[in-house]
């Protein structure tokens, strides 16, 4: 062995102790996560994918400096109220909420842990925080729809089934951003001269049932809030069988046999949502960091199903789309 190689293997055992010390020091940050899909939804999977990226990105190293306890309510109210006690229990750091449910059920049971939250809709209108501005409480977070969002929706829907004038609006209506979302349509379709009335989710008979009747009246078209779906595909699938064009917010309604999509690229805001997750971690307060609006949108349309329904999506409406299946 020559001096130079047993000097560097010297160095080498000096620098591996101290650099194992250094990890063993460092301190394990707890991270808890309510998503509001099923553990086997790929849609959740994607999302949280994103947020693990976006964390890593940060230098957040999961099993080394970070330590992470999901749990998938699948947007149940019961199964959120089950799932944030048992988050809350585990003392975290922080929580990483999907959804309005799985926000409203954590700030019941704690008004002092820090909260981010994604794919909210309104946050002001569910007293989530006091203002997008100065949240002025315990979570902050962004937004997955704006109420301009409304006009968009029927303009859609009118563009790509001119013939429409009745509009169904499928809600859970026990969800806070169903009144809300259904609301910011009424308004918009009286400047479009089209009418719109609730079709209420509770349970999949009623589903079908509801867009049954619905569809025996003519010139009749449909938007599916996000705050139904937890049943989008028996949707899709109704919508088909009453030869029903719809509107749907999300790219993956759209990928499973929906007509058309738009709204917030949902993905790309949990990759964001672990820079305010950082930023609290290293010591920022929810209070101080504003809610951040949508910042992304996709539109995307499915040619199979428009062509199954009878209908000729217009160039114009083709040519603004990020994605076409065809």
């Amino acid at each position: 062995m020559t001096r130079r190689e047993f000097i560097t293997l010297l160095g080498g055992a000096a620098v591996w102790p101290l650099a194992a010390r250094a990890q063993q020091g460092e301190r394990m940050r707890r991270i808890g996560v309510l998503m509001n899909r099923a553990a086997d939804n790929p849609e959740g999977q994607d999302r949280l994918a994103a947020f693990h990226q976006g964390l890593q990105e940060l230098g957040w190293r999961i099993g080394h400096n970070v330590r992470i306890d999901t749990r998938w309510s699948a947007d149940n109210a019961d199964q959120s109220a089950k799932y944030a006690a048992e988050l809350v229990a585990l003392t975290p750091d922080i929580i990483l909420a999907s959804g309005t449910l799985a926000v409203t059920a954590l700030q019941h049971i704690s008004r002092t842990l820090p909260i981010v939250f994604a794919s909210v809709a309104d946050p002001v209108g569910a007293g989530i925080v006091d203002s997008l501005a100065h949240p002025g409480g315990n979570a902050t977070g962004f937004m997955n729809y704006e109420y301009n969002l409304a006009a968009k929706y029927l303009e859609l829907l009118k563009e790509i089934a001119p013939n429409v004038t009745r509009v169904g609006v499928i809600r859970n209506a026990a969800h806070p951003a169903g009144l809300a979302v259904f609301g910011a349509l009424q308004n918009a379709a009286r400047s479009l001269g089209v009418e719109v009335s609730p079709i209420n989710v509770r349970d999949p008979h009623e589903i079908e049932r509801s867009v049954a009747a619905f569809a025996r009246s003519p010139n009749g078209g449909l938007i599916v809030t996000q705050t139904a779906n937890f049943y989008r595909d028996l949707i899709i699938t109704v919508a088909a069988r009453n030869k029903l064009p719809a509107v749907y917010g999300l790219r993956y309604d759209v990928t499973g046999g929906g007509l058309i999509a738009y709204g917030v690229d949902q993905v790309d805001q949990f990759r964001q949502a672990a820079t305010y997750v950082d930023r609290i971690l290293k010591g920022e307060k929810p209070t101080d960091l504003p809610v951040q609006a949508p910042a992304k949108y996709q539109l995307v349309i499915n040619l199979k199903t428009a062509q199954a329904l009878g209908l000729e999506v217009p160039a114009t409406l083709l040519a603004r789309a990020d994605e076409v299946i065809e």
